[in-house]
């Protein structure tokens, strides 16, 4: 029943942001907002919605641990999965120079959550510098899209805006459904991997880093699996980049609003440091414009799945 619980909270999850993400694009176009601010805001978030309502439910629900594995274990999904597979079934060639600034500001983040993260436990204070950085990131590419038009272009293309908006009334009811399904599912998803959890007799965050992740991660592969197929690896990147710096950035200073989240010795001593290399990998690719073929997929999905096998042999009879 607890897999039941686990399934049914991420199709939840998933159907539910997407409806929540129509309705508000939708009500923002009719009121005249601009479309590129629709995909620095409310595209932005509301994709992220699921990992979010997951982590705030999670904090609240006395497991805040799911929700730090979840995030960290996303941002390495995001990268080796979601762009590794991929690369497998139609192989990429990127020439977006204008993902490289965006790139070391995913690794600067990342260095400086782990920093945050180092000290033990991530407060509310902790939070409102990761909610700061978040703002002035925003800032940051709405300043950027305004100087180049090409860039607006595509950050219009990755969040995927699209052109017509419904009518009000379905616009409404897109909303509602939306955020009624996410909270829903974010507690199906939550209390399903508690109880995962303790049958197996694994700490939350194990689950969080493998199960749920994963979860989180399909809307993101199967984005990036669209734009290989059609040759667009700018999106593909510019869709993990973007998502790994919410992750970080949005999710935990958000949730951390709501409670401490604890950071073990694990996450210091190993997942960190993994989620890090992982950012990393990705940085030949973006910079030097590296075609991410078969090859690199191959070597990207092992990556993951030596990273996955890590985690399954911390479950008891297992290793």
């Amino acid at each position: 029943m607890a897999y039941f619980q686990i399934f049914g909270g991420l199709v939840l999850l998933i159907f539910a942001g997407d409806f929540m993400v129509r309705g508000a694009v939708s009500a923002a176009q009719r009121l005249g907002v601009p479309t590129l601010m629709i995909g620095l805001t409310i595209v932005a978030f509301g994709t992220s919605a699921p990992e979010l309502v997951v982590g705030i439910d999670a904090v609240l629900s006395g497991v805040p641990t799911l929700a730090l594995g979840n995030v960290v274990g996303s941002n390495i999904a995001n990268v080796w999965l979601v762009l590794g597979l991929p690369a497998i079934v139609a192989p990429m060639v990127c020439y977006a120079p204008k993902f490289t600034q965006n790139m070391m500001i995913m690794l600067g983040v990342t260095v400086i959550f782990m920093a945050l993260a180092f000290t033990g436990v991530i407060t509310l204070t902790s939070g409102l510098v990761l909610l700061i950085l978040l703002l002035a990131f925003l800032y940051h590419s709405g300043k950027r899209a305004e100087e180049a038009p090409d860039y607006e272009e595509l950050l219009v293309d990755i969040e995927g805006v699209p052109d017509k908006s419904d009518s009000p009334v379905l616009s409404i009811v897109l909303i509602i459904s939306g955020i009624l399904g996410l909270v829903l599912g974010a507690h199906l998803l939550v209390d399903g991997s508690v109880t995962v959890a303790r049958n197996l007799g694994v700490d939350e965050a194990i689950i969080g880093l493998s199960l749920v992740a994963f979860g989180t991660s399909v809307p993101e592969l199967a984005t990036s699996i669209v734009a290989a197929v059609k040759k667009e690896c700018d999106v593909a990147i510019g869709n993990v980049i973007g998502s790994n710096i919410f992750n970080l950035l949005g999710i935990i200073g958000v949730s951390s609003l709501f409670g401490d989240i604890p950071v073990s010795a694990h996450f210091t001593q190993f997942d960190m440091w993994v989620m890090l290399a992982a950012s990393l990998t990705l940085l030949p690719f973006a910079v030097y414009r590296w075609r991410i073929g078969r090859r690199a997929g191959v070597v990207f999905c092992l990556l993951y799945g030596l990273y996955i096998a890590s985690i399954v042999t911390a479950i008891p009879g297992t290793s």
